[in-house]
């Protein structure tokens, strides 16, 4: 069984492969941050699955907090006796990255773009929704071209929240009008309503610059589902693409 674990700056998710099927999945708070704590925190996760340590036979992850990334490397060797792969923008991938600078591509954008390209062809265009929403583009050759960042939704209420005094934080809830009728409305209006515009607005951008009007729109992450429904350019909801990339590379680096 393989062990994968991709880390946010908000969440954290993880996952057991057994082969191809992901038995089992969960979605963490990045707050951990001594290796004891999270091989105690993965060691109670699987073992509500009926899982032992011992079934655990590789491990693989992706971080895109720094000072996470040795705590995890030690957690995984001290609790489950393997050393995990991680992934950065200098692993063997199979996919030509375009960046200036591919080390300063964030680990969890190529793992998305790979696992999306082998899952939905090419050219193709991945949004993950967490504490940013990312857009990677595969181009139609199959290549890694870059993409765009912008605010998460949480991310957009919290920086409403800590600097305008009078509005507050609010559940991400879809109102029934663009039109709030009360403050919590107006928020959730316009960060749900607004990223949704923000999604379309991007993709078609990307798709014009490039010729590409047939690459498809997979979105991953947390706030796939809602987002899905609020943007008219999503085609596939695909919530744990990351892992699955995570999974598709190590069977790459290990032959």
């Amino acid at each position: 069984m393989l062990l994968v674990i991709d880390t946010g700056n908000t969440t954290t998710a993880a996952g057991i492969y057994d082969g191809e099927e992901l038995i089992a999945h969960w979605r963490l708070s990045s707050t951990l941050r001594t290796h004891d704590e999270l091989g105690v925190y993965l060691l109670n996760l699987i073992g509500t699955k009926g899982l032992k340590p011992s079934d655990i036979h590789g491990a693989a992850f992706a971080s895109v907090v720094p000072s996470l990334d040795i705590p995890i490397i030690e957690a995984i060797k001290k609790y489950f006796a393997v050393v995990p792969l991680q992934v950065n923008g200098m692993t063997d991938t199979g996919m030509n990255i375009l960046c200036r600078n591919p080390r300063e591509v964030g680990a969890d954008r190529i793992v998305n773009a790979i696992a999306g390209r082998e899952k939905y062809g090419q050219p193709l265009i991945v949004a993950d929704y967490g504490t940013a929403i990312t857009f990677d583009v595969v181009s139609p050759s199959g290549e890694y071209m870059g993409g765009a960042i912008a605010p998460g939704l949480n991310s957009g209420i919290s920086a409403l929240f800590s600097k305008a005094a009078k509005l507050p934080q609010v559940a991400l809830n879809i109102p029934e009008s663009v039109i709030g009728r009360s403050t919590e409305e107006a928020i959730q209006s316009g960060i749900l309503f607004g990223n949704a515009g923000l999604t379309d607005r991007i993709v078609d951008m990307i798709r014009a610059e490039n010729g590409m009007s047939n690459a498809k729109v997979v979105a991953t992450g947390g706030h796939a589902g809602f987002m899905s429904r609020l943007s008219k350019r999503i085609d596939i909801v695909d919530k744990w693409l990351t892992l699955e990339g995570l999974k598709m590379i190590f069977e790459r680096v290990n032959g």
